[in-house]
């Protein structure tokens, strides 16, 4: 589709800056240029396309399952053809049996769905039957009646080979624009794999599948050939000082000279660290861009877990292996993240003093704290922050 730009009938804006606003990619997140602040190459990172369910409408990963809604769908359509309770689906999704869903709008299933539901034999129900049906046991006629071929059971459902999604669960006040901020997906794409309305609304409560960014292969980069010198072309040795004559003799004085008056200047900030290290202990991973987003700091068991800077609690939440997780943010760009935090003591929406404690660690031998900075959607090594 072409896009068209209408140029609005403003006269004193140049026409330059009309014509470049037209030339732009476009920003799904409406924000375009507000600031300093812009969010536009962010919403146009690559993401894969959702995996197509299978005959059921189920998408299966390692750890869970969802279900995808077909056109006219109930969420106890979906439950059905998932073979588990529509009042247990519906509750864990935050919805009713009786709801109709969009086309392509995706429940998590509370647990995984029994293989092959569609067309099981209940044999204790056939056999149940057969009794109370049985004719009297008498040896005067004997009675035959065919028997309905055996349903062979489905195979399997396979599970998705790469990397699993995250579920993010909806709180109250958060959009699908903040959601997709959080964690740096374009809001278009979160809407195309959690089948949202063209209005991008979702409900507190509802889980949302985190779209997975597109894994490219690394460039090769070619060795660079090691250099070599030709034997006894090297660094030549130098010359020993000469043990033919000796060191001149040394005069001490009998009055020590006065040290030298040095001026230094006052220092322009108290301290260089804006931030304080969230837990005390040993940094066992230190950030790497694209590869660790942040620093892992080895602690013992149960130990607190502060606040870094003064803030905001922004958003609570967990990973899809369960991990807890704290988000707090400081201005209009700066957060910093805590995760592997358990027993947290703080709300989302509070204000935390900075070294106020949010939470521990786990009571484990190999606790660690895992550690961000982020500037809006940009990683920032947090050492820079803490030295």
């Amino acid at each position: 589709m072409t896009r068209v730009c209408r140029l609005p009938r403003f006269a004193a804006l140049p026409l330059v800056v009309l014509v470049a606003a037209c030339e732009e990619p476009l920003d799904y997140d409406l924000r375009g240029q507000i600031g300093a602040f812009n969010t536009t190459a962010a919403a146009q990172q690559a993401t894969e396309k959702r995996p197509k369910p299978d005959t059921r409408g189920l998408i299966t990963y390692p750890s869970y399952q969802v279900a995808v809604a077909r056109r006219g769908d109930t969420v106890a359509d979906v439950a059905t053809r998932a073979g588990l309770p529509a009042a247990e689906v519906a509750r864990f999704n935050g919805v009713r049996p009786e709801d109709k869903l969009r086309e392509d709008e995706v429940l998590i299933l509370p647990r995984k769905s029994p293989t092959g539901t569609a067309g099981a034999v209940d044999i204790a129900s056939i056999a149940g039957q057969a009794i109370e049906d049985a004719p009297d046991t008498t040896p005067q006629s004997v009675t035959t009646q065919p028997l309905e071929p055996a349903v062979t059971p489905k195979p399997p459902t396979p599970v998705q080979p790469g990397p699993e999604p995250l579920r993010h669960k909806v709180a109250r006040g958060e959009t699908a624009y903040t959601i997709s901020r959080l964690y740096q997906v374009p809001v278009k794409s979160l809407a195309e794999w959690n089948g949202l309305g063209s209005d991008f609304a979702v409900r507190e409560g509802q889980y949302l599948l985190i779209p997975v960014k597109d894994q490219k292969a690394p460039t090769p980069t070619t060795p660079v050939a090691a250099s070599t010198t030709e034997p006894g072309s090297g660094t030549q040795t130098p010359t020993p000082p000469s043990a033919s004559k000796p060191l001149p003799d040394e005069k001490i004085s009998a009055t020590p000279p006065e040290p030298p008056k040095l001026e230094v200047a006052p220092p322009t900030r108290s301290s260089s660290a804006e931030m304080i290290y969230p837990v005390q202990g040993k940094i066992i991973r230190t950030y790497s861009k694209g590869k660790n987003d942040g620093i892992d700091i080895a602690a013992s068991g149960g130990a607190p877990v502060k606040a870094a800077r003064s803030g905001t609690v922004a958003a609570i939440m967990a990973d899809a292996n369960q991990v807890p997780i704290v988000v707090i943010k400081h201005d209009a760009n700066l957060l910093t993240v805590y995760a592997n935090v358990e027993d947290i003591k703080v709300k989302k929406g509070a204000k935390v003093k900075q070294g106020q404690q949010i939470g521990q660690l786990e009571d484990s031998s190999n606790a660690y704290l895992h550690f961000e900075v982020r500037n809006g959607f940009d990683t920032i090594d947090p050492q820079t922050y803490l030295e």
